[in-house]
């Protein structure tokens, strides 16, 4: 968990370099690890999220279950992401998402009520949590955005070009429920660009 810490730590300091060292120790008490194996959920749909998971190791995705019983991939959370859904873990409101191991995971877990502690105690993770909180929302208004200005396979080159490193990570059916189009959509894609 040594490497994890320091991984952890040093995407904080990076965020924010001006956070000072007794927060940061006093910081380091307030999460622990989760350690996950393939297959396990980190958050289960009906669930309240009762803690916030910063990947360390493995990757995870989320997803839900749509009107006809289908399952959506609406985000996949690889090393140096939280893996979160924000409304259900800021409201303390169920899910409607699940969220689940690929691989075998490892996170930094912040319960939600030390994250109200860190906030009030520690003046330089207000920021920290600002920005974070940003960033989530930034990845999520780009994938709403995308569904609604982009063609099928302007999000398959988009995915390409941001997300190369998960390709082998993902299965393309998991690939196709994100990108919200059908196997042979991809192929016909795939087939094209190949030829360009």
């Amino acid at each position: 968990m040594e490497s994890g810490a320091v991984l952890f730590l040093q995407s904080v300091r990076k965020i924010c370099p001006d956070i000072p060292d007794y927060e940061l120790s006093q910081f380091e008490s307030k999460y622990t690890f989760e350690t996950l194996n393939k297959k396990d959920f980190f958050l289960q749909s009906g669930k309240v999220q009762t803690a916030i998971g910063f990947v360390v190791s493995g990757l995870v995705r989320s997803s839900f279950i749509d009107n006809d019983g289908n399952e959506i991939t609406v985000g996949f959370y690889s090393e140096g992401y939280y893996a979160t859904h924000y409304p259900s873990f800021i409201t303390q409101q169920p899910s409607k998402y699940s969220i689940q191991c690929l691989e075998p995971t490892t996170m930094v877990c912040i319960s939600y009520e030390n994250l109200q502690w860190i906030y009030g105690q520690l003046p330089g993770f207000e920021r920290y949590g600002r920005l974070i909180a940003e960033e989530i929302l930034k990845r999520q208004q780009t994938r709403i955005e995308s569904f609604i200005f982009q063609t099928a396979e302007e999000r398959y080159i988009d995915f390409t070009k941001h997300h190369s490193a998960l390709f082998n990570r993902i299965s393309i059916s998991h690939l196709c429920s994100f990108l919200g189009i059908e196997r042979q959509t991809l192929t016909r894609i795939r087939q094209k660009l190949a030829h360009q």
